[in-house]
């Protein structure tokens, strides 16, 4: 027979107020959690995720229904019973919590202390070593006042994962925290999860780590539900991460007026949600999100060409099943799409075959060079700069090609190597609608 879950809700249903101002905060919530797994709730700020926390740890009574917690009713559970599950749990809030009196070490050997496990010496030699593994090994004497608020916050982190409890209550913990540093908590816990078999609950509304989670919930109105809805809440975010406007004029001018390290920065930016996200969201459809993914897509492209000094930038999907390389993106060309030539025919379909870069000085003495694509876009290539793209198999699935530097010389080394540091990031985002096309 198979364990109980260590988390196991039924039914449950919280107010808060009384007489004409009692309002339900949790409307016939059900959901268990296996041991080990990772949940992240997402939902809008008053939804009522911080209140399933608390009850599910121990921290507030629940009202009505069932909440069983590592083996124990918590519904009429007597004040020890509570207590002792609580020593089980480890608790990251908002608000940080430290002793101001205390050191960032003494304020982690807290979080063992409750354990009587471990020895004086043993207590500081811990603590030391988690504070290290949230990169504050150069703090750890150091008190609140003195420390920034993200620090302060990973210091609360090491107090709840020290001592290694059975299961973790997290209520945005990266809240406070910029990007590399929030990455390094959810990954620590992921690790926990994982060697450990600590269950994990955790509410955030950071879409940076929902790839962490095993499975995402959604929780609006006081009622739980799945995935879609949750896809549906996350993709507004990452969306509002792109641009305040769904107005391609407005994207192409904010991209316009970046340099090129403001531009490097935003690309990676996006790339980066574009993997995390997806890897959250596994076979969900989303089209708002591939419309965001196809309009960044041209802008981004058009900047890449424009940064290279290019005349026009494109990009070719490879169709292995028809043998043909289909234009996607085609700077200044209505026509992207409608435009299919052989897969072993032309500049593009030998970067293709070959999974080589070409760069070509003058394509009309080229014996490659197609020109049926300039007499179709009416345009005159002079030279070539083709670029393969592989995808996570390693496999050439698409082909981006500058075309003309615009002071009439031939693209040269550096050009092909910044094409590169650029177009792979082009690649992830090509990449990203081409899977959500196939599904």
């Amino acid at each position: 027979m198979s364990a109980a879950p260590p988390v196991a809700v039924e039914n449950l249903n919280h107010w808060f107020g009384k007489g004409p101002l009692r309002r339900q905060v949790l409307c016939d919530v059900t959901t268990s959690i296996p041991a080990g797994e990772i949940v992240i709730v997402t939902g809008p700020s008053g939804s009522g995720k911080t209140t399933m926390l608390t009850i599910v740890g121990a921290l507030r009574s629940a009202q009505e229904g069932s909440v069983r917690v590592l083996g124990r009713e918590l519904r009429g559970a007597r004040s020890g019973d509570l207590e002792a599950v609580r020593k089980r749990i480890g608790f990251i809030f908002q608000q940080h919590n430290l002793l101001a009196a205390l050191t960032a070490s003494q304020n982690v050997e807290l979080g063992l202390r409750v354990t009587g496990r471990f020895s004086r010496a043993e207590l500081r030699r811990r603590a030391d070593a988690m504070l290290d593994a949230v990169g504050l090994g150069a703090h750890l004497d150091k008190k609140p006042e003195q420390m920034s608020g993200g620090q302060r916050q990973r210091v609360a982190i090491a107090r709840a994962l020290v001592g290694e409890p059975a299961m973790l209550l997290a209520d945005e913990p990266t809240a406070s925290l910029d990007k590399t540093s929030g990455r390094e908590v959810v990954d620590r816990m992921q690790s926990l999860a994982k060697e450990h078999g600590t269950t994990i609950l955790l509410v955030t509304h950071d879409n940076r780590i929902l790839d962490v989670a095993d499975r995402i919930l959604h929780l609006e109105d006081g009622k739980l539900s799945t995935f879609t809805d949750a896809v549906i809440a996350s993709t507004q975010q990452l969306m509002h991460t792109l641009a305040e406007s769904k107005n391609r004029q407005n994207l192409e001018d904010m991209i316009a007026g970046m340099d090129e390290a403001s531009f490097r920065r935003t690309l990676q930016d996006l790339t980066q949600e574009s993997q995390r996200f997806l890897q959250a969201i596994g076979r969900a459809e989303d089209e708002a999100y591939r419309s965001m993914l196809e309009q960044s897509l041209r802008v981004f492209t058009r900047r890449v060409g424009d940064l290279l000094n290019a005349e026009r930038a494109s990009l070719f999907l490879v169709d292995r099943e028809r043998q043909q390389l289909i234009l996607q993106v085609a700077q200044d060309a209505p026509q992207a799409g409608a435009i299919r030539i052989p897969l072993g025919s032309g500049i593009a379909g030998a970067a293709a075959t070959t999974g080589k870069t070409v760069r070509v000085a003058d394509a009309y003495a080229d014996p490659r060079f197609n020109p049926e694509v300039d007499r179709t876009t009416n345009f005159r290539t002079r030279s070539v700069l083709c670029l393969p793209l592989h995808d996570t198999r390693g496999d050439v699935f698409a082909v981006t090609q500058l075309l003309n530097r615009r002071d009439g010389q031939p693209f040269d080394e550096q050009d092909e190597q910044r094409f590169a540091e650029l177009a792979a990031s082009l690649g992830v985002l090509l990449e990203t609608l081409v899977g959500m096309a196939r599904r």
